[in-house]
């Protein structure tokens, strides 16, 4: 092998390991992290993760806008698990709801919705 493809190669392979990187904060192995959906501009996502036998259930919508309150609901396989108001904070004005379920045997379906003054709505769906 010459110098020249040894170094491509070496590059290449460098550049397989930076983008196969987990960044810092992500997901552990079994987490299930979704993006969700909003009918105006803001942003949500929906995080499932193991956490002692039970599901912890992780909502945020990003408004980029401070001080707005949302109505939240949590449902796990069609039931309400919870309902909470959140209120968006901080440089990015948004907001976790979070609650931990209980882990039922077998796939369990979550969704989540939130609403706000204005109207809009977020939501999200997975499964773990």
């Amino acid at each position: 092998m010459t110098r020249w493809s040894f170094g491509i190669l070496a590059a290449v392979a460098a550049l397989a390991v930076a983008l196969t990187a987990a960044p810092a904060g992500s997901a552990k192995d079994g987490d299930v992290r979704v993006r969700g959906t909003c009918t105006k501009s803001s942003t949500s996502k929906l995080k499932l993760s193991e956490e002692d036998g039970r599901i912890e259930v992780e909502f945020e919508v990003d408004q980029n806008r401070t001080g707005v309150r949302w109505n939240v609901v949590l449902i796990q396989n069609g039931r309400r698990i919870a309902r909470m108001t959140r209120v968006t904070q901080g440089r990015s004005g948004s907001f976790e709801a979070r609650v931990l379920a209980a882990n039922r045997v077998g796939k369990d379906a979550f969704r989540a919705r939130a609403t706000s003054p204005s109207r809009e709505v977020c939501t999200a769906s997975a499964s773990f």
